[in-house]
């Protein structure tokens, strides 16, 4: 059996991830009372395990033993097989953004129910991410702030009704759900975007009492009751403030990849029951707009509120985190006649979103319209409202749209979603969809995972890079190889020369002259392998992988001596 296996950071130059601060070597170095007494690089033994070095790139003397010195303590003895730096080039990844939304308002996906307990709250999530993994997928979409609560812990918002039942309460025993949701996505290595709703204060299908921190009871000037809705207004300024202020806390604390928003802006319009519109009450901002010298129509004000919003957000994110990925999910229609023969509602006039002027302006690093419609559909053609949106990209930002597997059962089968896979694939300018929801992919509904497995998710897939953000290439790694006295416990071990810790690590491994692809979180620094010698690895390639997607130079290590 082969696992892997949490290493420690690196003292020399160690780092949580990208954009921290190095040790300083010898700093490192003294903290293990060596200075520079240290064992010569060239015959490295740590502890009682003894290590090859297989770099061929040049490598700081004390960072390399600083990287041996991470390693298990076990009895030496000769390897009984070694690894020497090949000139072999694995196959290459292919890209593609593989990720599914995984919603909690309503306790649509998870958790099933609210009020389970946190070891079961914890299991149904661990299993979500499983059947993440299973499928080849590479980014789950969790949503954690689905009516101005939290589905983590906030000094700013209430604890989420969908966890405990209650409003306001707290996990038992604690834990934070966010916390264990990134931590245990990275272990798998997906990445793990925070899903926000923006605007809405509480939804219909919420059940608990309000909490006396909710913004309803602490700012009841800034919400909007609106049919079964409550709704901040996009209108007041100190809305704007609130909810960035929320998402920033989010991407300081955790270490999200993605910060994602879907298509609730201003509220779908709710209508009386002779069909009649119900206006959206936003009164007292539109008239306090109007005498601040406001020159705007109505709804052209209205967009402009979501529209600085939008890019307001976009740069206060890049300003703390760079590399964390904004995306919006809109309406998959943007006025209707775009392209020609589409029917629809007008986003633009119903729910005030210019998803068209977010894109082309640059205000996300994806757009994840939601073409939920058939291939075939005559007024809301799939491939070709695809086409249109791949059409409109000049900031040439990833296009990943949202498929919905949710409604896989009458009408439609599950090879309608693998047959938008395709087509995805085949369009230019698009390199990834995302899967409404992870629900239908845990039913296997219609065998839609059987599908997405076998004939579309064959092999792992690196997510697509965004060289607009950052377009610096990781170095090439250095790696070791040792094993215990009894010849069944085996480690490889590698950093890069710097000490810089990567985004992650892409590990290729071949067996029996088949490849095999796992993505690492960038602080684990080893594989392990308890095997005899002969079900090592023929050969082994490490590349580190940026934040932003940008992957280095591989070292690549061959097998060679006895594999008995």
């Amino acid at each position: 059996m082969a696992e892997g296996r949490k290493g420690n950071k690196l003292q020399a130059g160690a780092r949580g991830r990208e954009g921290d601060t190095p040790v300083p070597h010898d700093e490192a170095m003294l903290e293990h009372g060596l200075g520079d007494k240290c064992v010569p690089a060239t015959t490295p033994q740590v502890g009682h395990l003894r290590f090859s070095p297989l770099a061929s790139a040049p490598m700081n003397r004390r960072a390399l033993l600083a990287l041996l010195l991470a390693a298990l303590v076990l009895p030496a003895c000769a390897a009984s097989v070694s690894y020497v730096a090949s000139k072999e080039v694995p196959p290459a990844v292919p890209r593609e953004f593989r990720g599914a939304w995984v919603a909690t308002v309503g306790n649509i996906d998870w958790p099933s129910k609210a009020g389970l307990t946190t070891q079961q709250q914890q299991t149904e999530l661990l299993a979500l991410l499983d059947k993440a993994v299973a499928l080849r997928l590479n980014a789950i979409v969790l949503q954690v702030r689905p009516g101005c609560d939290a589905l983590y812990a906030s000094k700013l918002e209430p604890w989420s009704e969908y966890l405990t039942g209650t409003m306001g309460r707290a996990p038992e025993p604690y834990y934070d759900p966010l916390a264990f949701a990134v931590t245990e996505a990275h272990r798998r290595g997906l990445e793990l975007h925070a899903w926000f709703n923006p605007f809405r204060a509480r939804h219909a299908a919420a059940k608990s009492a309000v909490a006396s921190n909710h913004i309803s009871k602490t700012r009841p000037e800034l919400v909007r009751k609106y049919g079964p809705l409550l709704w901040l207004d996009p209108g007041e300024a100190a809305v704007h403030e609130h909810s960035i202020r929320v998402i920033l806390d989010v991407v300081r604390r955790y270490d999200v990849d993605g910060i994602h928003l879907d298509d609730y802006f201003y509220p779908y319009p709710e209508k009386t029951a002779a069909k009649q519109v119900v206006p959206f009450p936003d009164e007292p901002s539109w008239r306090k707009y109007q005498k601040s010298g406001g020159k705007l129509a109505r709804d052209d004000w209205r967009r402009d509120n979501v529209n600085r919003f939008l890019q307001r957000l976009y740069a206060s994110v890049k300003a703390e985190k760079n590399w964390v990925k904004v995306g919006i999910s809109p309406f998959g229609i943007w006025k209707p006649g775009n392209p020609p023969g589409i029917r629809g509602m007008d986003a633009t006039k119903e729910i005030f979103a210019d998803s068209l002027k977010w894109f082309h302006a640059g205000w996300l690093d994806y757009l994840s319209p939601q073409l939920y419609w058939s291939i075939d559909a005559p007024e809301q053609s799939f491939p070709l409202l695809l086409k249109w949106w791949a059409g409109q990209n000049p900031s040439a930002r990833h296009l990943w749209p949202g498929l919905s597997a949710a409604t896989i059962g009458p009408g439609r089968n599950a090879e309608e979603i693998i047959q938008q896979i395709k087509l995805v694939r085949a369009q230019p300018g698009a390199s990834g969809s995302l899967q409404w929801s992870i629900k239908a992919l845990n039913q296997n509904r219609d065998g839609l995972a059987d599908k997405l497995a076998g004939q579309v998710f064959q092999t792992p897939a690196l997510i697509p890079a965004s060289p607009w953000l950052n377009q610096a290439v990781p170095e090439r790694p250095v790696v070791a190889f040792g094993q215990d006295a009894a010849q069944t416990v085996s480690v490889f071990q590698w950093a890069t020369p710097s000490g810089v810790v990567p985004g992650w690590w892409l590990v290729q491994m071949r067996f029996n002259g088949a490849w095999r692809t796992e993505l690492l979180p960038g602080s684990q620094l080893n594989r392990t392998f308890r095997v005899p010698a002969s079900a090592l690895p023929e050969a082994v390639s490490v590349t580190a992988v940026s934040r932003y997607g940008q992957a280095g130079p591989a070292f690549v290590a061959q097998r060679v001596g006895k594999a008995e």
